[in-house]
């Protein structure tokens, strides 16, 4: 089966990242074959005579990105990467795809295999992150970019499929690129008209071409199976400055002769007959597995002799560059790799006893505004919430057309959206991104924050009005149950601070921390305790410390807390006192750091030896035991939401009290000592 105007040779290549893919999938007896089959044209046309990338550098800085956001395609990926001479992939490695121990998965896993950029599988996802990528390489290249010499000068391409553009976070995405004008962002759209459950008519009849036109899209309509149709539209993306779509009429399946465009090729192996079939309709070796002939590696491998020379003129004009502006190559350096400023942590703001009381969302916009100079590749906003999440740069600008080097991102109400984008210059490099929205909302963001927990991304998202404290907007914004549903994911810091001073100690954690960060910051006014004001706020590095000690250093019970509820410990500690009881107050603000302190640490601040403990939170008691034991009791919401009233009547009508704190603190010294103070 001949591709139309392919010459033999690329036929051969085309047809080599095909078979392995079918044979994988094969071998497995799972996975995906037909998007492979039915996109591999395109993508080997993309990779091969667009793409700017250097197998034998991947992580080279001026590369284009390129996300598969069809990550059920992802043995597509791993064929390109493979045939194009990625280290870390081998054929071994393809022919045990979707096994224990091999880095070929189900789906694409970011730091698996060099050359992934993002992990993907999540429809829409993808598309979506690959947004924040675009923005990420305008903000650099605005901000690095000379007159005598450009640094930063590169797309982003993502391969996106039928169910990428149904899912939402697509629409929110393409209408934020299409507002931003990211001329750098190149879709192709694998418009194969079939889906799972069967023809995308079932589920999808809309234009999508229209739809992408009145997000202020460049849309191109070609036949993806066309190889020199293919470059023509990729090469006329590249010179438009809108973001463009290219919706690439494909087969999916394409050769078998049972199952071409027939949801059969979607989602299951061929079957060994059919894998025959369609091998002979590509006048391909039958009676072979993974068999690559070695005219197509050798050609596919040319991609290394070009990109180590994109990279040797690029590094040219890199080395001219920091003759001419050395301070901002040295800047540019160490934001690519990663690494921070010395002493940047010196601009970290701090608060006494004496100084007004602030809700923590006040403390968190305080903080980044004074590190905001310190770190200038610090950007960020929020879900049409700057004023509320306290989110703002002051005096940084505005992310747009006219001014990409602003740092203040507005993305409407669009957290799906937003969630991906944070990602996406994360996944870029160079930037700190951060991103707001209400507590609450954090389940528009969910998906999001997984994909930052498996990719070890560095986003920061900022939730605040973090409880019933909130107050009058009630239960539908009031969060009772999103801490423990954020903790219960691997990798993620869900820190909940308790002061201005914790606030400020929690920015440091997460810029430090190369993984996802969670804040829960209070809408309420909360006091500086004379404790952080004195240098203990670091012990939120450590995720929990001894924020007031019982008299005599030997307490009866200990008081654990978050945010807001550690002010309601340290009063029902006071009237613990005058009833005869000493309580510890620990601040517990991230789980996770606690429990990445070595037992030493961890039996300091809660000694096995107590085992009255009482922990006070307002949210879902669940998790808590971890902490304070059988024995323990867990103050907190359960078996209901919260209620539409002002802040301290919910709080006292739900039992965070300080009195209440204290009677049932005195209620587990009583069960756990057998004395009743």
């Amino acid at each position: 089966m001949i591709d139309v105007k392919l010459s033999e040779l690329d036929e051969l290549c085309v047809n080599t990242i095909r078979t392995l893919s079918i044979d994988a999938v094969q071998k497995a007896n799972s996975g995906h074959p037909g998007a492979p089959m039915g996109a591999g044209l395109m993508a080997y046309v993309l990779w091969d005579r667009v793409l700017k990338h250097n197998p034998a550098d991947p992580a080279w800085p001026d590369r284009d990105r390129f996300v598969l956001s069809a990550g059920h395609a992802s043995m597509l990926l791993y064929s390109l990467l493979f045939m194009t001479g990625y280290s870390g992939i081998t054929l071994d490695d393809i022919e045990h795809f979707r096994q224990w121990g091999y880095p070929t998965a189900g789906h694409p896993e970011r730091g698996a295999i060099a050359g992934i950029e993002t992990t993907t599988g999540p429809l829409g996802q993808g598309f979506a992150t690959a947004v924040g990528m675009a923005l990420a390489e305008r903000f650099l290249s605005a901000t690095f970019n000379r007159p005598d010499g450009a640094i930063v000068d590169h797309h982003t391409f993502v391969l996106a499929s039928d169910g990428d553009l149904q899912e939402g976070i697509s629409h929110e995405a393409a209408s934020l690129a299409g507002h931003q004008k990211l001329g750098k962002l190149i879709c192709l759209y694998d418009s194969n008209h079939v889906q799972l459950d069967g023809p995308t008519t079932l589920a999808f009849t809309e234009d999508v071409g229209k739809r992408f036109e009145a997000y202020e899209w460049h849309v191109q309509r070609i036949d993806g199976m066309v190889a020199d149709d293919v470059e023509a539209a990729l090469r006329a993306a590249q010179a438009d400055d809108r973001p463009s779509i290219i919706i690439a009429s494909t087969h999916i399946g394409f050769g078998s002769p049972n199952k071409q465009d027939s949801s059969k090729a979607h989602g299951s192996p061929l079957g060994a007959e059919e894998v025959a079939l369609t091998k002979r309709a590509y006048g391909w070796p039958e009676d072979t597995s993974f068999y690559v002939p070695e005219e197509a590696l050798v050609h596919c491998r040319k991609a290394i002799e070009r990109g180590t020379e994109q990279l040797r003129t690029w590094q040219t004009r890199f080395d001219a560059y920091a003759k001419a502006h050395a301070p901002e190559a040295r800047q540019f350096t160490q934001a690519m790799a990663g690494e921070l400023p010395a002493g940047w942590d010196a601009a970290l703001p701090s608060w006494t006893p004496d100084d007004k009381p602030m809700g923590s969302r006040i403390a968190s916009g305080a903080t980044l505004n004074a590190i905001a100079d310190a770190l200038p590749l610090l950007v960020g906003g929020s879900a049409d919430l700057s004023e509320s999440n306290s989110t703002d740069l002051k005096g940084k600008g505005i992310a747009s057309h006219e001014d990409p080097a602003g740092r203040n991102f507005y993305y409407g109400v669009r957290e799906h959206a937003m969630g991906a984008a944070i990602n996406g210059m994360a996944a870029h490099g160079g930037v700190i991104p951060f991103a707001g929205t209400f507590l609450v909302f954090s389940d528009y963001n969910r998906p999001a924050i997984r994909i930052a927990a498996l990719s070890e991304f560095r986003s920061i998202f900022v939730f605040t009005h973090d409880s019933i404290g909130l107050g009058e907007d009630g239960p539908t914004h009031q969060p009772i149950e999103h801490l423990a549903a954020l903790r219960a994911m691997p990798r993620v810091h869900v820190i909940r601070p308790a002061d201005a001073n914790e606030s400020a100690m929690a920015w440091k954690a997460a810029i430090e921390y190369h993984g996802p960060t969670v804040f829960a910051f209070s809408r309420q006014a909360l006091p500086n305790f004379a404790g952080t004001a004195k240098g203990c706020a670091r012990g939120l590095l450590r995720g929990a410390y001894v924020i007031s000690e019982a008299e005599g250093g030997r307490p009866d019970a200990i008081l654990i807390a978050t945010g807001s509820e550690v002010g309601l410990a340290v009063e029902a500690q006071a009237l613990l006192r005058e009833r005869g009881a000493q309580a510890r107050v620990v601040s517990m603000p991230c789980w996770e750091l606690f429990e990445a302190q070595d037992r030493a640490y961890r039996d300091e601040v809660l000694p096995p030896a107590i085992r009255a403990r009482v922990s006070i939170e307002a949210g879902v008691t669940q998790g808590w035991h971890r902490w304070i034991g059988d024995a323990g009791d867990a103050i907190g919401i359960d078996g209901r939401f919260g209620a539409s009233a002002p802040y301290q009547t919910i709080m006292e009508k739900l039992g965070f009290t300080a009195e209440n704190v204290a009677e049932r603190t005195l209620a587990v010294i009583k069960n756990t000592s057998g004395v009743k103070v």
